[in-house]
């Protein structure tokens, strides 16, 4: 009962969040980019240019079928630019060969099991005090907040990302569009 009440707390936060992220969010070609409804995660991202570098990874990290599968996950999802900010080389360091464990563990790290709305991740914030801790699949916890009306997601590094836009709907969960690379411990 209690896990069943917190997923819902967490929904509910999600959905908030979603609507608040996109009252102040930045603009990018992924605020008006439009997805047709039956597309999975992989197939969403692979959609948009804005996904590029995230696309590149899943397939390296060999993660396609995962997230093609039926979850619902949720996942937050850094754009190009999210990882530009990165310092130089270590993206390319990540798409090795050697480093595909270390690059599941950092894409996992970006997705939760079940399916969240920003309503939920926002409702989930308010109940928890203003911090909302999010178990991922990789293990970790991200750790989300509300700041200026928008939804910020704290690793485990104390790095931050605001969610930018909310509530990209895929057949096997959502998306939730980060700004920075969240990274485990």
């Amino acid at each position: 009962m209690k896990i069943r009440l917190f997923l819902l707390a967490f929904a509910l936060c999600l959905v908030s969040v979603g609507i608040n992220a996109q009252c102040h969010s930045k603009k990018s070609n992924v605020q008006n980019a439009s997805w047709s409804h039956g597309q999975d995660i992989v197939d969403i991202a692979a959609g948009s240019e804005d996904f590029s570098t995230l696309v590149v990874a899943v397939k390296t990290a060999g993660l396609v079928s995962t997230l093609k599968s039926d979850g619902p996950f949720t996942v937050f999802a850094p754009v190009n630019s999210a990882f530009a900010k990165l310092p130089e080389g270590t993206v390319e360091s990540l798409l090795k060969p050697e480093n595909k464990e270390a690059l599941t563990n950092i894409l996992t790290y970006h997705v939760v099991a079940g399916e969240f709305n920003a309503t939920d991740v926002i409702a989930a914030i308010k109940a928890s005090n203003g911090k909302f801790t999010i178990p991922t699949v990789s293990g970790g916890k991200l750790y989300a907040s509300l700041s200026n009306g928008s939804v910020i997601l704290t690793d485990e590094n104390g790095g931050s990302s605001a969610v930018i836009k909310t509530d990209v709907d895929a057949s096997n969960g959502v998306i939730h569009v980060i700004d920075s690379v969240v990274l485990p411990k």
